[in-house]
């Protein structure tokens, strides 16, 4: 249990930091279209999801590879982290938004570094109550339509509120 208390905080720096160089990393590499599906291309909310979702992704795939012998739940646990951390921060954003009416850097900092300790918060709590092993598949498959929604709504996005650049 030790190791993997030790593997979730990592986990929630690496993400914290791969997440924040992401940000960047679609300007950096002069709007490449391929990182552009992995990184946020613009300001939207549903752009800014990818900063939790594809480095805490990368990272449980070696949680994954590293503890599913010694914890049979580890799967789940991390997938429910991946989808609950995603969700998190658009519902914290247009939460605060609508109170405030106008959004604020730091409380967006914030929920950033917030769903990320919620994400992964749950995973270790749940990997180690076995109460979502059942459900593996489903959530796994749950991860996987969003990983497709990221790739296709990147450059397709509906015409909703979430997908809007709201610096525009």
């Amino acid at each position: 249990m030790k190791h993997l208390k030790q593997y979730t905080i990592i986990g929630i720096i690496f993400v914290l930091i791969a997440g924040t160089l992401a940000h960047f990393l679609y300007d950096w590499t002069g709007k490449n279209h391929i990182v552009g599906l992995f990184t946020p291309i613009n300001e939207s909310i549903w752009e800014h999801m990818k900063l939790l979702f594809f480095p805490m992704l990368i990272y449980s795939l070696i949680m994954i590879l590293k503890f599913r012998r010694e914890y049979s739940c580890i799967t789940s646990g991390l997938c429910f982290g991946i989808l609950t951390g995603a969700l998190l921060i658009p519902l914290f954003y247009y939460a605060y938004t609508y109170i405030l009416g106008n959004n604020v850097f730091i409380i967006d900092i914030s929920i950033y570094i917030l769903s990320i300790v919620i994400a992964f918060w749950l995973s270790y709590k749940l990997t180690l109550s076995h109460r979502l092993e059942s459900y593996t598949s489903i959530l796994g498959m749950l991860v996987s339509v969003l990983f497709v929604c990221f790739l296709v709504f990147t450059y397709r996005p509906p015409e909703t509120t979430i997908f809007q650049d709201p610096t525009i």
